[in-house]
């Protein structure tokens, strides 16, 4: 049984975007560091996002460092009416390619700064405080500097990017949250980053977030979407399977079992070439039934 009426939209505080976004993190150049190595081709893709019908864009300031935001004001400024950009605080780059927090309200002032200026906004759709759980930093007072920043009129929303759900119900209990941006895709957390919540490497603790922000009508930006295992690993054979009989990529499917799973999901995969993101793209049309559902969500388990 395919599963009807699978909302097209979502909404982000007071805007609403398509349930399909795009993330800028593989614009800059390997390991998300520098130039890219086709820079025209980067270019197409943004343009391509536009044309395609995007109104959803996530990057960050730290992303190249800045290469991405560069890309996106040289290509896009002034910006199409109703594209929604979201950036994200909390991070830095070190020179060693490395990351590290940067949760400290002067490093979070800064660097929301450093995304005005870059992108050419003087305000900021919706900003994500980007946990990472190795920062010596209190989380509410990390909270309240976004906070501020809001009331100063630097950003309009405050998501929230890799926290628990006990993070959540603090955040929310002294102000609205427009989002929540955390690790999930078919690979139930294969993928563990540094910093990550040791609740957020578990699949129990993913889907309470996904549930909660789903009953509560909070929008749910999954990052690494597409995280499928790798070329050591074989995909699930359930997510092959259902990729065969649809007649789409592994890849596709990744894409429409997150559309399906939850009506508050807003995807945000990436890509460096237009190839990749017109399939993303495509995904939106593949119907999946309440079985295939299910199959793919038990295969994480």
């Amino acid at each position: 049984m395919t599963i009807a009426h699978a909302p097209a939209t979502v909404r982000l505080g007071d805007l609403e975007v398509q349930r399909l976004g795009f993330g800028a993190m593989q614009l800059p150049g390997p390991e998300v560091w520098g130039e890219p190595k086709d820079p025209q081709g980067a270019r197409a893709v943004l343009r391509r996002v536009i044309e395609l019908g995007h109104d959803f864009i996530d990057t960050s300031w730290y992303y190249g460092p800045l290469v991405s935001n560069r890309l996106i004001a040289e290509v896009l400024h002034p910006y199409p009416r109703g594209l929604v950009i979201a950036t994200k605080l909390g991070g830095k780059r070190t020179p060693d390619k490395g990351w590290a927090p940067a949760l400290r309200p002067e490093e979070l002032r800064q660097g929301c700064e450093e995304d005005l200026r870059s992108l050419k906004l003087e305000r900021i759709d919706l900003v994500h405080l980007r946990w990472i759980g190795a920062a010596d930093v209190p989380f509410r007072e990390s909270l309240d500097a976004m906070i501020a920043m809001r009331a100063e009129g630097k950003i309009r929303h405050i998501g929230l990017s890799n926290v628990t759900l006990e993070q959540l119900l603090d955040a929310l209990a002294r102000t609205p949250i427009a989002d929540v941006q955390n690790l999930y895709n078919v690979a139930a957390g294969e993928k563990k980053l540094s910093g990550m919540p040791k609740e957020l490497a578990t699949v129990e603790g993913q889907e309470k977030v996904v549930d909660f922000c789903a009953e509560k009508g909070i929008a749910f930006t999954p990052f690494f979407p597409l995280a499928i295992p790798g070329p050591r690993r074989d995909p699930p054979a359930a997510l092959t399977a259902i990729a065969e009989r649809h007649r789409a990529t592994v890849a596709q499917i990744a894409i429409a079992w997150l559309l399906a799973r939850s009506p508050t999901m807003l995807p945000i995969p990436g890509t460096s070439t237009v190839a990749h993101l017109e399939e993303n793209w495509a995904a939106r049309q593949i119907a999946l039934t309440r079985e295939d559902v299910a199959a793919i969500r038990d295969a994480r388990a």
